[in-house]
């Protein structure tokens, strides 16, 4: 692989999650990246003027980038997401139940409840705040371990190879004893500087405070919470940080939404308006009209990216016989008959023209047809746009994990691809 697309590293991925507990932390730390390559953020209550430069846009846990490429035909936009499955506070937490007070807890998207159990948990997420009468909304963060879901002793249990946890009674956290009910949200606004009686509204969710390493016999692996889909995000920045250095004949995009995990249906959910609004934006702030704005996305060309199942050692056999999957193996092509990925003969080619032109292999998937399959925010924004679309991803285990794996050699690889893929030269 050459060395010029090897910026992203296990290490860079590893500090670039333990830096994003939440959305809006994604969000904050890929802007910071951004200011420092010269983007500037624009208000998307004001109009745009601005013909040429590098700019982004922040929609709460949403973010979208570019830098425009002068007579450029259309965009080559790279898609993530930046919410993973997990445990989220209720609107009113305070519990008490044999001694103990708990905080309430309900599971966002398909977060496999299991690996929730018996960790130490902090707090990250927002907390809408009154400001002398203006709404604020404000990033808060607690690394520290002040909630724990407990696992039921083996001893008590009828199934003595595991709990069938029920989301509604087996997910709220201790955080104290005592029979005295006391307020999470005091003590969440307090630790962040926040007078209580100023909180209007919050989205606080959990997370593990284990920090991201690499593991293994040669320290090989990435042992990270929040993999699907954060590692998209960062090799989805590197690549469009190498791609506005050395463009291609297409504006490069870059776009990471909230709420993948939950349906996308949301303002700022793949199957909002914030793409397509911000690309027609683009145009008419580069003199163009609705006629040149429907042209440009004709000549366009997304790659949805999410991670990919590895073929699982223990369990082969829940995989495509004929599809098999190896860490380390290089990106990974997803396609599915019945539309689950948007990928098509057209946008197979354009992400496989970019593995090769950036010397990675690429590695192509397919679900087995008697289990369910899961879905990206691909076939949304296919939907949404009209643009070519592809679906592609990096190859892990455990999803939906709070604690997942994938190879360090995908990390570099998975963001070559894609930044071969934005700096396309048709």
């Amino acid at each position: 692989m050459p060395d010029s697309l090897t910026a992203a590293t296990a290490e860079g991925l590893c500090a670039f999650i333990d830096a994003s507990p939440s959305p809006f932390h994604v969000c904050a730390t890929v802007a910071e990246a951004l200011r420092a390559d010269g983007f500037t953020q624009l208000d998307e209550t004001a109009v745009w003027t601005h013909a040429e430069g590098r700019f982004f846009v922040v929609r709460g846990g949403s973010l979208i980038a570019w830098s425009t490429v002068p007579g450029a035909p259309g965009f080559r936009v790279v898609g993530a997401h930046t919410d993973s499955p997990n445990l989220r506070v209720k609107q009113h937490p305070d519990l008490l139940s044999a001694g103990w007070q708990l905080v309430g807890l309900e599971p966002y998207g398909g977060a496999w409840l299991n690996s929730w159990l018996d960790r130490e948990l902090g707090v990250s997420g927002r907390l809408s705040v009154n400001d002398r009468g203006v709404v604020t909304n404000l990033r808060v963060r607690i690394d520290e371990p002040v909630l724990r879901v407990p696992q039921l002793a083996i001893h008590l249990s009828e199934e003595r190879r595991g709990v069938t946890l029920d989301p509604q009674r087996h997910v709220n956290a201790v955080w104290a004893i005592g029979d005295e009910p006391a307020s999470f949200l005091d003590f969440v606004a307090e630790r962040s500087g926040i007078r209580p009686a100023d909180v209007l509204g919050w989205e606080l969710m959990t997370h593990d405070l284990a920090p991201s390493t690499l593991v293994g016999r040669d320290r090989d692996l990435v042992s990270a919470p929040r993999l699907d889909n954060q590692a998209t995000c960062y090799a989805g920045l590197e690549a469009f940080r190498a791609a506005v250095d050395a463009p291609g004949a297409h504006t490069p995009v870059l776009v990471m939404f909230d709420h993948e995990e939950v349906g996308s249906q949301s303002d700022r959910g793949a199957q909002s308006d914030l793409l397509p609004a911000v690309l027609e934006r683009i145009v008419l702030a580069g003199g163009g009209g609705r006629a040149e704005y429907l042209a440009a996305l004709a000549a366009s060309v997304v790659a949805s990216g999410d991670m990919a199942h590895a073929t699982h050692p223990n369990y082969p056999e829940r995989h495509e016989p004929a599809h098999r999957i190896t860490v380390g193996g290089g990106p990974v092509l997803k396609v599915n008959q019945n539309l689950r990925y948007a990928t098509d003969a057209a946008g197979a080619g354009a992400f496989a023209l970019a593995c090769a032109q950036a010397g990675v292999p690429l590695q192509r998937y397919v679900h087995r047809a008697d289990l369910p399959c899961g879905s990206t925010i691909g076939p949304m924004t296919a939907a949404r746009t009209g643009i070519t679309t592809v679906d592609v991803g990096a190859p892990q285990l455990a999803m939906h994990s709070a604690r997942e794996l994938m190879a360090a050699a995908d990390v570099p690889a998975y963001a070559a691809a894609l930044s071969a893929f934005l700096t396309a030269e048709r």
